[in-house]
């Protein structure tokens, strides 16, 4: 499972990110909240926009419903630590990632999709490389994401394979993932869950 995640993304996690989440584990899981809230708003927004996809509303709905309970499962990990759960601005990782996807059909839905797998695939790598670090109960739960993470990312692609018609699509995979790579090694001045490199980590 996670050596397919490994093969396909270009870069692991700088460990500079891990030093940063390490330093800041309310801010982690705070973002790590919004980011399962994002992730079913965009599975939602899926199967508004493309309802003649049986095959896509059947798996965002499915998606969308593991994100909330990841959701769920973190709030309750928040509250119980007695952290404040704030609204925070996120990182420009996935406004970046976002920005080469087409505006015309079908490409705009499949680079849709490949975004939503990269961004799948980079949560679940970063799941893997920081839960050897955490606290029990946190390594316990991250490491339980991976098996779900793992399935959205193949979903993601799956889909995007199959609304290209038989097109290959490794050219776009590949467009995105470069600028994956380019987001996750360069610096952000804050600490997010996807954020690069931290560079001046704002105070909390």
């Amino acid at each position: 499972m996670m050596q397919a995640i490994t093969d396909f993304l270009l870069c692991p996690t700088p460990d500079e990110w891990i030093v940063a989440a390490l330093e800041h584990p309310e801010l982690l899981l705070i973002d790590h909240a919004n980011c399962e809230k994002k992730a079913a708003s965009t599975a939602l927004n899926l199967i508004y926009r493309y309802v003649d996809n049986f095959e896509l509303l059947h798996k965002m709905s499915r998606l969308a419903r593991e994100e909330l309970r990841h959701f769920e499962q973190v709030i309750a990990i928040i509250e119980k630590r007695g952290i404040v759960y704030t609204q925070e601005p996120a990182s420009r990782y996935a406004a970046e990632l976002r920005k080469p996807i087409r505006t015309h059909e079908p490409a705009k839905l499949i680079d849709t999709l490949i975004v939503g797998g990269i961004i799948e695939a980079r949560s679940c790598e970063r799941f893997a490389k920081l839960a050897p670090y955490l606290d029990e109960e946190l390594q316990r739960f991250y490491l339980s994401l991976l098996k779900s993470e793992a399935r959205h990312f193949e979903d993601y692609l799956g889909l995007a394979q199959k609304a290209s018609n038989g097109v290959d699509i490794s050219s776009r995979i590949q467009v995105f993932l470069e600028l994956d790579r380019e987001l996750v090694n360069s610096e952000d001045e804050c600490f997010r869950f996807h954020s690069g490199v931290p560079g001046q980590i704002a105070s909390r």
